[in-house]
């Protein structure tokens, strides 16, 4: 490389021209010069770039972090709040249990649910999907175990309206259920029911809920009506004088269904009552 350079600057007009020499060290000082400013000017304009996206990414992570940590909170308080009614829940389908004489709940039955995680640390959204997914399975535990106590206490109370319970009429009794000697014939012969004496007219009503099986006339027990409680349970009104209902018609416990009377084979106004379950006869005195 040569030592020096010129350098000729031709005027317009008639101005001289110059010559300037610039020696080659100047040059490549001034070259290198540029190329530092040139590399300075591009760092920093990489670390004003890289800066800029830092900072706008920074501001992005913490409003997420932010509502991050929001949402967390809501979820625990969320959480604390559906623990308090799952606990109530229980409690209250124990008393239920207990008052309506039924075995305790089941311990495949999870009653409450372990502590709240920490808000803000690494695991905490993990650890409150668990809590969400084991109280989705309780949820539904509970859901079945209070249809299972719901389906019990229908059942018992259906059960309970279904059982024959109380007089069918106001009088005194004249002849018991068993063996007894018969009025027409003077041999031992059963009687499978209650012979309840009263005026003509007496009001006779239902001593349970049910459906009216069959009205009819009998030679032996004159208007009679048979009311199908359901579960086995059946009763027998004979001897009446006048019947209040017709076949099918459902009845409630104390609905007026027929009034006490003299007909069909008897000796004097009465009400023959009798309870049957799966067809057998038994003493309807244990229910009056």
């Amino acid at each position: 490389m040569a030592k020096r350079f010129s350098v000729i600057f031709i005027p317009e007009g008639n101005s001289k021209v110059r010559r300037v020499r610039i020696r080659s060290g100047v040059i490549k000082s001034v070259l290198c010069g540029c190329f530092v400013v040139a590399g300075l000017l591009a760092f920093f304009a990489y670390s004003y770039f890289n800066f800029t996206v830092d900072r706008d990414e920074l501001q992005r992570l913490r409003v997420t972090t932010s509502q991050q940590r929001q949402t967390l909170q809501y979820l625990v308080v969320d959480l604390e709040g559906i623990h308090q009614q799952m606990a109530s829940l229980a409690e209250t389908e124990a008393r239920v249990r207990q008052l309506a004489d039924l075995d305790a709940v089941s311990e495949g039955v999870p009653v409450a649910i372990g502590g709240l995680p920490e808000v803000g640390s690494m695991e905490a959204v993990d650890e409150i999907q668990r809590q969400i997914d084991r109280l989705q399975v309780e949820i539904e535990l509970r859901r079945q175990s209070q249809e299972n106590v719901r389906n019990l206490l229908n059942d018992q109370v259906s059960l309970s309206r279904a059982t024959p319970k109380g007089w069918p009429t106001k009088g005194w009794l004249t002849s018991y259920f068993g063996m007894r000697k018969s009025p027409f014939t003077g041999r031992r012969v059963m009687h499978e029911g209650l012979d309840i004496a009263a005026n003509i007219g007496t009001p006779v009503v239902a001593t349970a809920d049910g459906i009216v099986a069959r009205v009819k006339y009998s030679p032996g027990y004159g208007k009679m009506l048979i009311i199908d409680h359901g579960y086995g349970y059946r009763t027998i009104f004979g001897h009446t004088s006048k019947i209040l209902v017709k076949a099918g018609q459902k009845i409630k416990r104390g609905d007026l269904i027929a009034k006490v009377g003299n007909t069909g084979r008897s000796t004097g106004s009465h009400l023959h009552y009798e309870l049957r379950l799966n067809g057998v006869p038994i003493d309807p005195r244990k229910t009056l």
